[in-house]
């Protein structure tokens, strides 16, 4: 079946802007510094590597996988035994990519959490061990060390056609498996200057961020570069130095006025609408148009002692149905709510609601940023 796209005609009827629900509305609320920014230079860092998951009962990777008998005859080689690549089998093992997160200030010794991957044509890495597996920053150079067994959350079970599998099987993880082996922590003790990023840029915000923190510490060290960056001078003249200085203003709340914004998913039909959303008054019309194209195969037989061939003739049907439009109007003070039961009341689907939303915007009478995923 195939369906046209949505069709939306709006009329506008003035340049108002609606009061956001009380029921969904979202206004200005109070925020802590710690939940809204972050230090600059104080980040994650991906680590990878490649490694081997052995164990597995015969559900590992195929003969034409070849890095995989590369590496275990390589990996053999180095304990001592010499043997032909050509008599290796790799049922039994899998080839893999090892990631994991390196967390801000971690010491060696420190564990973390692993993920492990299949890289080549295994089936299952249920039951598999990975052995030792240095993880590499983007640098070349190695800050951890992970290995031990798999955890999958799923199986796989039957054979013959018959299999039942539940969850991903080719994706583990390894709990505390890695071993951080090298220091990546920052020293706050020599910043003199202290930067917080805001994760949404935002003038107002930053401007308070630099205000409240004067005002805690009694004088003017904070002072707001741009949207997201507010900068702290004089960082450790506060006693305890920074770890101090991030304890306390970590805790202080500001006024946060959120932006208005409408986040659609049309894969998902997923539509997210913050409260303080504004309408221009205006009228929707809205109706779909589906089409239906069916192809059934029918024999066609000769007459008898005709000297025919029998021949399968495809017979194509085509059959259009339109729906008759509905109409919504919004009028003016009308909300985000009302606007969402009157798409919901005139049997608008969530991807139809995806598609009017689009328009809506596109009519100039959308107050609010359209983001779609």
């Amino acid at each position: 079946m195939l369906r046209t796209p949505v069709f939306a005609l709006l009329l506008l009827t003035g340049g108002f802007s609606a009061a956001p629900s009380a029921a969904a509305g979202e206004g200005p609320h109070d925020v802590r510094i710690k939940d809204i920014t972050t230090i600059e230079g104080v980040r994650d860092n991906p680590l990878m590597g490649y490694g081997v998951v052995v164990g597995l009962t015969r559900t590992g990777d195929s003969q034409q996988t070849v890095f995989s008998i590369q590496t275990l005859a390589n990996l053999l080689q180095r304990m001592g035994l010499q043997i032909p690549p050509a008599s290796v089998r790799v049922n039994n093992i899998a080839a893999v990519f090892v990631t994991a997160t390196l967390p801000p200030f971690a010491r060696p010794g420190m564990k973390i959490d692993v993920t492990v991957s299949s890289i080549g044509d295994a089936k299952s890495l249920a039951g598999g061990l990975l052995l030792m597996t240095p993880l590499k920053a983007s640098n070349g150079d190695v800050y951890a060390v992970a290995q031990g067994p798999l955890t999958l959350g799923g199986y796989s079970a039957g054979g013959a056609g018959n299999t039942k599998i539940v969850n991903h099987l080719t994706v583990g993880r390894i709990p505390e498996g890695g071993i951080v082996e090298r220091d990546a922590a920052i020293a706050l003790g020599s910043m003199s200057t202290l930067s917080l990023l805001l994760r949404d840029p935002d003038f107002g915000a930053a401007q308070d961020i630099a205000a409240a923190i004067n005002k805690e510490l009694g004088k003017e060290v904070a002072h707001a570069v741009d949207s997201r960056r507010i900068e702290i001078t004089e960082s450790n003249a506060v006693i305890g130095g920074v770890p101090a200085l991030m304890a306390r203003v970590d805790e202080l709340a500001i006024r946060l006025h959120p932006t208005s914004k409408v986040v659609v998913n049309e894969r998902t039909g997923t539509v997210v609408m913050g409260g303080a959303v504004t309408l221009g008054a205006c009228s929707i019309l809205h109706g779909n148009l589906a089409i239906e194209i069916t192809t059934t195969f029918e024999v066609s037989q000769p007459e008898p002692l005709s000297k025919g061939e029998t021949t399968v003739v495809p017979q194509t049907q085509v059959q259009a149905t339109e729906k008759a439009a509905q109409l919504i109007q919004l009028k003016e003070g009308a909300t985000v709510e009302e606007l969402v039961r009157g798409l919901q009341t005139m049997g608008a689907t969530a991807r139809d609601i995806v598609s009017i939303l689009q328009a809506i915007k596109a009519a100039g009478a959308l107050e609010a940023t359209l983001e779609v995923l």
